[in-house]
Order: C-alpha cells, then sequence, then structure tokens
C-alpha cells in the first residue's frame, strides 16, 4: 500500500514535469509521456534482475531536454529515433565493460554542473515567456503592456511565489504539496479568468524501426556520431551522480548499483526509439517525492507508470493545465540546475571557474559546441599544469593522466 500511495503522488508530480521537458524538447508531448511510461515498466522488470537503486523514478531528463531540441532542430524529429538507438547503443557499451565507473573522472563532475546550470538558464528563460503570454483574443494591436497582460504577469508571479514558499516548507516532508497547490490552483483560477492553456497533440504512436531518412549525408551521420555520444555520456553521468543521492535518501540504507540502472536505461532508451521516443533517466526530484511518499521498492515505478499512462491516453484531461502553472514548475527547475554550481565549489576555485566558463559556452555557444570547448580546454590547462609541475615531457604526462583514471575509478561510484 505504501508504494501503491507513493506511486499516484509520485505520478501525479510526474506529469507536468514531463510535459514540461518534452516542449523544451520540442517533441510532442504524448510521445514524452510514451517514453516515461516505457521507462518504469522497464525499470520495475529490470529491479527483479538487476537492481539498480530501490526507489529511483524513471523519467525523460530536463538537463537533456535542450541537447534533444537542438538534435531536433539539426538533425529533424524523423531521424530522432535514429539518434536515441544509437545513443542506447553506445550505452549499451558502456555498460558492458562498466566504462561508467571512468567517466565521472575523465569528464569531472563540476564540468557536468556547468553544463546542466548552463541548460537551467535556457530552461528558465524559455518558460519565462509563458508567465506574460495571453489568449490571442486578449491581444492588443500596438501594445504590449495592455491591461490583460499585466495581470497575467501579476498571476505567473502569485503563482510562481507560492510555488517556491510552499517547496521550501514541505520539501523534506511533502515535496508534491507545491505541484498540487499549483496545478489545482491553476485549473480553478482557470475557470474564471482567461489564462492560455497547454494544448497537447494527439499524435499516433507507431512503432516503426529507428532508421535514418535517405536524404542524411555522411557528413550529418558523422555529427550524429558525436552528437549522440554526447548524449550518451550526460545521460550516464547524470544517471550515476542520481544514484549517488538515491542512495543517501534511501529508506533502508540500500546499495546503489550504477552498472545495474544504465542496463535499464539502454534498454529503455533502444526501446523507445522504436516509436519515437525520448531519453531517460531516474530523476532525482521523482525519486525523492517518491521516497517522501512512502515507497519502499521498485512497485512504486510501476503505479507511477500506471498514472501517466491514464493520462497519455486521455490527453484530453491535460488541456486543463495553464501555461503560467507549468512555466513557474519550470522556471524552478531551471533554478535549481543553476543553483547546483553551490556544489562546485567545495572543489576550489579552478572548479568553480571552469563550471562558470562551461556554463556561459553552454548557453551562448551552444550546448554541442560549448560542452566540447569546455572539455578541450580543460585537457590542456590539465596537461600543462601536470608538465610545468613535474617537468615531464608530454607523453609520460599522458601514461600518468590514464594511470590515475585507471586508480581513481577503482574507489569510484559502482
Amino acid at each position: 500500500m505504501r508504494d501503491t500511495a507513493a506511486g499516484v503522488i509520485t505520478g501525479a508530480m510526474a506529469i507536468p514535469l514531463s510535459i514540461g521537458i518534452a516542449i523544451m524538447s520540442d517533441y510532442p508531448i504524448k510521445v514524452g509521456l510514451a517514453t516515461v511510461v516505457f521507462a518504469c515498466l522497464v525499470g520495475w522488470i529490470n529491479s527483479w534482475f538487476k537492481p539498480g537503486n530501490y526507489i529511483g523514478t524513471p523519467g525523460i531528463a530536463a538537463g537533456l531536454a535542450p541537447v534533444l531540441a537542438l538534435g531536433v532542430a539539426t538533425f529533424g524529429i524523423q531521424n530522432m529515433a535514429f539518434c536515441i538507438c544509437l545513443t542506447a547503443i553506445m550505452q549499451a557499451i558502456i555498460w558492458k565493460f562498466n566504462w561508467q565507473r571512468f567517466l565521472l573522472v575523465a569528464v569531472p563532475v563540476y564540468l557536468v554542473e556547468g553544463l546542466l546550470a548552463g541548460i537551467g538558464l535556457k530552461i528558465l528563460l524559455k518558460f519565462s515567456e509563458f508567465t506574460y503570454e495571453i489568449p490571442a483574443e486578449l491581444v492588443t494591436e500596438g501594445t504590449f503592456w495592455n491591461a490583460a497582460r499585466i495581470q497575467m504577469t501579476a498571476i505567473s508571479a502569485v503563482g510562481f511565489a507560492a510555488f517556491v514558499f510552499l517547496f521550501s516548507k514541505f520539501k523534506d516532508t511533502q515535496p508534491a504539496i507545491p505541484y498540487f497547490a499549483l496545478i489545482i490552483g491553476g485549473v480553478v483560477l482557470a475557470q474564471f479568468v482567461s489564462v492560455p492553456m497547454i494544448s497537447v497533440e494527439d499524435v499516433p504512436l507507431e512503432l516503426r524501426l529507428p532508421l535514418p531518412t535517405a536524404d542524411v549525408t555522411i557528413m550529418m551521420l558523422v555529427y550524429m556520431f558525436f552528437f549522440c555520444a554526447m548524449l550518451a555520456i550526460v545521460d550516464v553521468i547524470e544517471q550515476v551522480m542520481s544514484n549517488a543521492a538515491i542512495e543517501k535518501i534511501d529508506p533502508l540504507k540500500r546499495k546503489t548499483n550504477s552498472n545495474n540502472s544504465l542496463f535499464a536505461i539502454w534498454i529503455a532508451n533502444l526501446g523507445s526509439s522504436f516509436f519515437g521516443g525520448m531519453t531517460n533517466l531516474d530523476g532525482l526530484a521523482k525519486s525523492t517525492t517518491n521516497k517522501l511518499a512512502g515507497a519502499m521498492t521498485k512497485f512504486s515505478v510501476l503505479i507511477v507508470g500506471c498514472v501517466v499512462c491514464f493520462f497519455m491516453l486521455n490527453t484530453q484531461f491535460l488541456d486543463y493545465l495553464p501555461k503560467f502553472a507549468l512555466a513557474a514548475i519550470m522556471m524552478f527547475t531551471g533554478y535549481k540546475m543553476i543553483a547546483g554550481l553551490v556544489h562546485v565549489t567545495h572543489y576550489g576555485p579552478y572548479a568553480l571557474m571552469l563550471a562558470l566558463f562551461t556554463g556561459g559556452l553552454v548557453y551562448k555557444v551552444g550546448i554541442f559546441e560549448g560542452m566540447l570547448i569546455a572539455m578541450a580546454v580543460h585537457g590542456i590547462i590539465h596537461f600543462l599544469v601536470y608538465t610545468k609541475h613535474d617537468n615531464m615531457p608530454g607523453k609520460e604526462v599522458v601514461k600518468r593522466y590514464f594511470d590515475n583514471l585507471k586508480r581513481d575509478s577503482s574507489s569510484n561510484l559502482q
């Protein structure tokens, strides 16, 4: 009963988050919900054979939303199924050889935090547009700040403030309360005030082979390969980091196995590519809610999938969700990703500067290019510091780096 109740609560919370992430990813909302349902089913089945964590809740990740949007803009939505399939294959290779042990050493946590901060800023600014959007019939030609827009902005500000207040009050006991309060309050308000509502396209979910279209060139395939490599690595690192946090909040103090979690992730990603789905991982926000709602096992995840599945099959109910309520939830999500930079301060001034540099690059230059530049700069600095400090030739520096990589991985998260 505890797992069932927790699953219902977490599932209700997962719906607006999944909708917002799908919108940010430029994916159909129904496809995003279907991805969550499938990932929950795979996560529950996997827990019987290869348990990774015990209360983690799968879903589409906010940190990967702008990355997917970049893929949609670059390759077209028709080629994203192939990209997700290729990502899953790369993750399967990482799982097979247990390479997740090396990733947090090769790609520092603080660099990933910088990446997520840049993405968080993109999410915050993207959904801030919803806070002053008004229905088309209330738009006044030649006047931007008319009475309706001022009223909408005031409503959004009050809703966001109420959400933040409730979250600060209940985050350690009942973190789902601010979500329920904002959504229910928004639905009630929408019955008396004309506000923009979420519109869900009822797209068909069809099974098809995840193959690239005929117009894909060799150069585009090469770019796809590197894009998918970045997507796979970030997804894996986020999962490993989430597992570390989920282990700390596990009510029975059970140890997590990150490689087993990756097994569920790549299977879910591979399967979702056959219906045009998105990438997934065990999100920390949903997992925390699941734990505080009383979850003890992965059975709660199956219930989460059932709740989301109901709304996936009955998308007409989602039309009652006001955009300003969704904006408050997603803007807060973006803020939390930016606030993750606070954790970087524990690694020292260099880590903080690199994280800020990475975040700025990701926001200004682009996610893919920004990540590559940041990794190149970090590699060069790492190389020069070792060379200058130890007066060693370059090849010895490289050898020492990989020796350290092997040594550190043995004490890394399993």
